[in-house]
């Protein structure tokens, strides 16, 4: 293909985590969508927000429960929009780990729930997974300590999240049979990189456990 690329479309997912004390967890998520300048107001200089929906989860830990939602639409295209936000109460009580996007496209599907909003909350949930270790190198006096210690059944808990979510955590892969068979674990190439960048690879060992 040749020619002149015109932008035409411009999505952004803005999604953060938080510790709220010892036992919560906010996910806050935020969608927008945005028209170049002038494309649908002539002679406009400023670009043009056409979706700005945003959704506040407060979860228990480490369950990862749903106990408060809210959903706020601050950009919208049809004054009906707004009307669709009580809905999304249904997820209070709901785990965001594993099923959740399913649980999503069941409750909200279609004429059921706001398009953007269930694009979302989708891409809400891998964020509550990779907070797990934040959430306790967070704690007073554990950041950059690597790996937490865990029990059992800590690790199993853990497991559960990602678990076939990729080809790395296939159940019957090389990578997960070593964690059961209490294999030394790989740090995080991007661990490595940055203790290598920072002339601290001694400190690579509190990441291979």
């Amino acid at each position: 293909m040749t020619g002149t690329e015109i932008p035409l479309h411009h999505r952004v997912y803005d999604i953060r985590s938080f510790r709220v004390g010892d036992d919560h967890l906010r996910i806050r998520g935020q969608v927008v969508d945005t028209k170049p300048a002038g494309m649908y107001v002539s002679g406009d200089p400023e670009p043009l927000d056409i979706h700005d929906m945003v959704v506040d989860f407060l979860l228990s830990w480490p369950s990862l429960v749903i106990e408060e939602v809210s959903v706020v639409f601050e950009t919208h295209p049809h004054s009906a929009c707004p009307g669709i936000s009580s809905a999304y109460q249904q997820l209070v009580g709901t785990s965001i780990s594993r099923g959740f996007s399913r649980k999503v496209t069941e409750t909200f599907g279609g004429p059921l729930g706001c398009t953007h909003v269930g694009a979302l909350l989708k891409a809400m949930a891998p964020v509550a997974v990779q907070s797990m270790y934040s959430m306790r190198l967070a704690e007073p006096g554990q950041a950059g300590q690597g790996f937490p210690d865990r029990s059992p059944d800590e690790e199993e808990r853990a497991m559960s999240f990602v678990r076939n979510s990729c080809h790395v955590w296939d159940e019957g892969g090389e990578h997960v049979a070593g964690i059961k068979a209490g294999e030394p674990r790989e740090a995080p190439v991007w661990i490595e990189e940055r203790l290598a960048k920072l002339g601290r690879l001694d400190e690579l060992e509190r990441w291979q456990r």
